[in-house]
């Protein structure tokens, strides 16, 4: 028994140590300038940057640039030796060729047609004098009624030859017609695919990387060089999902380039890209410098904080004073709810329920 009693004091004063043992913080609210930052990161990206890609298979015959070099719209970098896409254009040009002969006056099955054309032309003058002239033998009764019926079927079937012979001298013109242009139109196409061998700059400026040597086998789709334009420079941020919902064009941002962190440059938000990357669950937004910046190569890494939203003279307290469901703890008063404003990382604007002569509380951690 007399153990049990000396158990037990014991652990009530534990515990009421322990509870007098809380400590707080206090402190009241205060005027201050807030200004709410999203940090993103990101790269510095070529204005009009676009990928030289290989439109054939084939090895490369001839590259013409080096890294970093300047060059102009339509220059020719680099030619693909796919003997495939000249055989095909070559044969294209044949098949046109015979196409535009057979579209000729002279040409030989026009000419065989429009000769029969003729010989039925010739045969139903014929046969309408024939018919003419037994019309009125067949009216004096020189000729039986039988006689007569049979040269006029003559002529009915010559008119009828004749008919159909147009019609055949037409269908045949428009079909030869259609192969022309129809092999006009593979000609043409195969004379793009032949220009596939050959890669022209799209939009001058500066090769940025080159991924492809002299005498490498390149398939239709790789990247064989960067290129874009060395006068100017943006960055291409990633923004997390849920901050992207506060950045809006024209904002002010703060950038700092990873090679030179003592550096601040100043830009602003020229464009927020609508489509979710799913591989870095991030948006992207395209900032353009206002400063000249001093390094402007592509792919350089940047961290950067956009300003989103800015109050002055506002009533403040630290974040961590504001309890669940905007409740603060006020000394000698209790529990009390406020309403709230401006929101940062750190501050929270209160715009009623205390005021600077209100000293709050929060525990100390």
């Amino acid at each position: 028994m007399k153990t049990f009693k000396l158990i037990i004091p014991i652990s009530i004063s534990f515990l009421l140590l322990n509870a007098c043992g809380k400590k707080t913080e206090e402190t009241k609210p205060v005027r201050k300038n807030i200004t709410e930052t999203v940090f993103a990161s990101g790269i510095l990206v070529p204005e009009n940057q676009y990928n030289l890609t290989a439109q054939s298979d084939g090895y490369l015959i001839s590259l013409n640039f080096e890294e970093g070099d300047i060059i102009k719209t339509g220059d020719l970098l680099a030619v693909i030796d796919n003997k495939t896409y000249d055989i095909n254009s070559q044969g294209a040009t044949l098949l046109l060729e015979i196409a535009k002969t057979n579209t000729s006056p002279n040409a030989p099955i026009l000419k065989q047609i429009e000769a029969n054309l003729n010989a039925s032309e010739q045969k139903l003058k014929q046969d309408k004098q024939q018919a003419e002239r037994y019309k009125k033998l067949y009216e004096s009764n020189s000729v039986s009624k039988l006689e007569y019926e049979n040269i006029q079927l003559a002529y009915e079937t010559a008119s009828a030859n004749y008919i159909a012979s147009q019609e055949n001298y037409k269908l045949q013109k428009q079909q030869t017609e259609q192969q022309l242009i129809s092999q006009q139109t593979q000609s043409d196409v195969n004379k793009v695919l032949q220009g596939n061998n050959e890669l022209k700059a799209v939009i001058g400026g500066k090769v940025y990387n080159k991924f492809k040597e002299l005498g490498d086998y390149v398939k239709r789709g790789e990247v064989i060089a960067v290129i874009g334009n060395p006068k100017n420079i943006y960055a291409r941020l990633s923004v997390d999902e849920s901050s992207i919902s506060k950045v809006k064009l024209n904002q002010q941002v703060i950038i700092q380039l990873n090679i030179d962190k003592n550096k601040n440059y100043n830009g602003l938000v020229t464009e927020v890209y609508p489509a979710f990357d799913s591989k870095t669950q991030s948006f992207y937004c395209k900032v353009k410098f206002n400063d000249s910046i001093s390094f402007g190569i592509s792919g350089t890494q940047v961290q950067a904080n956009i300003i989103t939203n800015k109050k002055d003279n506002i009533l403040v307290i630290p974040r961590n004073y504001l309890d669940f469901g905007n409740v603060v703890l006020v000394q000698g008063v209790g529990k009390i709810k406020v309403t709230t404003g401006f929101v940062s990382n750190e501050w929270v604007e209160i715009i009623s329920g205390i005021d600077e002569t209100s000293t709050i509380q929060t525990e100390k951690k």
